[in-house]
């Protein structure tokens, strides 16, 4: 009898030791597939190691599905997590969610794309709108100034990508009058999609001159596009990188592509919420940077660092530490 309760006190015990102690914080982006997530993941991981609290990542399957990143941040809010850390999917749609974070003392913190509600104690992002201005003075330059362009963008309601496609079309405008911006068209996450849209503007215009695709899926539809029509006459700026958009820009189907800082996104709006937790006040508004890079800037070691940081060693030690 002795024996047995000894050896439930151990099982006790050992089941205790193994519970992490440490707090939760919940990190929520659009999507967890492309690279831009995993590297926003990885810089969480870094900000979380530092502040000795724990990530708890989930996201949408699909990019564009705010319904289903409501109920991930409900979720996290009615197990009152020590914080969130949010891309908003749509800048309108989760603002009663976060809003009702506010009420409940769960602070959050906005990343990537903005929203439409103060209850945030920080916003990590790309000046996205000087991001589109960006490829819009390389495209217009590359392009010499005139002909027909059309913007392959993401989704309507998206504050990110509606930003650049703003602040290239208002660039153009304003300093390449003899471009003509033929339309803009959503790729909805899918590259398909945004290759047959691409496809579509080609036959449409056998004279397109040049093509700005502003986020990574779009970007990867629209040069499947070019590529199928031996296209190579148009001249693409992208957004966004990934191994396939470089080895592509490195083949001359892609003039340049304007590259974000995903890391520093994911560090400085997870450090936000470890501030916070220890009664210190986060920045409001952090510029993660942005970068344009042409094939001959992919040498310099500040470049090679910027598109390919080690994100292994911070995400393996989350997969293998306890309780994450």
């Amino acid at each position: 009898m002795q024996r047995r309760k000894f050896l439930a006190v151990a099982a006790l015990s050992g089941a205790s030791c193994k519970r992490d102690p440490r707090p939760v914080v919940g990190v929520v982006p659009k999507g967890a597939n492309h690279i831009f997530w995993q590297t926003v993941h990885a810089g969480a991981i870094k900000a979380s190691q530092e502040f000795e609290f724990r990530v708890e990542w989930n996201a949408p399957t699909l990019e564009i599905d705010s319904s289903r990143q409501i109920e991930i941040v409900e979720s996290m809010v009615n197990r009152k997590l020590a914080g969130i850390v949010l891309a908003p999917v749509d800048k309108k749609a989760l603002v009663g969610v976060v809003d009702r974070a506010a009420k409940m003392g769960v602070p959050v913190s906005i990343f990537d794309s903005g929203l439409d509600s103060d209850k945030r104690i920080s916003f990590v992002a790309t000046n996205n709108e000087e991001g589109g201005r960006m490829a819009a003075r390389r495209l217009g330059e590359t392009i010499r100034g005139k002909g027909k362009v059309v913007v392959i963008g993401f989704m309507p309601g998206s504050a990110s990508t509606m930003e650049r496609e703003h602040g290239f079309q208002d660039e153009t405008r304003k300093k390449f009058p003899g471009i003509d911006i033929v339309g803009l068209q959503f790729g909805m996450a899918d590259r398909a999609k945004a290759m047959a849209a691409t496809e579509n503007v080609l036959s449409a215009h056998p004279d397109l001159a040049g093509v700005f695709a502003d986020n990574e899926s779009s970007s990867a539809g629209a040069v499947q596009a070019l590529k199928s029509r031996q296209a190579r006459q148009v001249k693409m700026v992208a957004f966004d990188a990934s191994d396939q958009l470089i080895a592509d820009m490195k083949n001359g189907w892609i003039d340049s592509i304007v590259v974000q800082n995903p890391f520093r996104m994911g560090y400085e709006a997870t450090r936000a919420i470890g501030l916070h937790l220890r009664g210190e006040k986060p920045p409001a508004e952090i510029d993660s940077g942005a970068t344009l890079i042409r094939p001959e800037d992919l040498d310099n070691p500040a470049v090679k660092e910027l598109l390919f940081p080690d994100i292994r060693k911070y995400l393996e030690a989350a997969k293998n530490g306890p309780g994450h």
